[in-house]
């Protein structure tokens, strides 16, 4: 299992917006239910817009044991963040986490 699957920081640390085309409602593959409209071109994950953002399909407690419910139908800004990325720094950062690189 990859860091990124490991660690949640980025579930649970920024807003995560993306096409109303990756709903399953509209031939996506993303569970409708878990998103809320922002306008007509632009959805968004449940949870990730509050104060301390947490995605609602995360699961688990961040930096020692998550997963995500919806793995395998996520939505493209999660296919694109990148473990040991900038982003995935910060995120782990925000949460007291050690960064990637130095734990290899």
């Amino acid at each position: 299992m990859s860091d990124c699957q490991q660690c949640g920081a980025c579930c649970a640390s920024y807003r995560v917006d993306f096409s109303v085309h990756e709903l399953d409602d509209n031939g996506g593959k993303v569970p409708s239910g878990l998103a809320v409209e922002v306008n007509d071109a632009i959805c968004r994950m449940r949870g990730t817009d509050h104060a301390s953002p947490r995605c609602a399909a995360l699961t688990g407690k961040v930096g020692q044991s998550v997963g995500c419910g919806i793995y395998e139908w996520r939505p493209n800004p999660c296919h694109e963040l990148e473990a040991g990325s900038d982003a995935c720094e910060r995120a782990r950062a925000r949460h007291g986490l050690p960064a990637l690189s130095s734990l290899h």
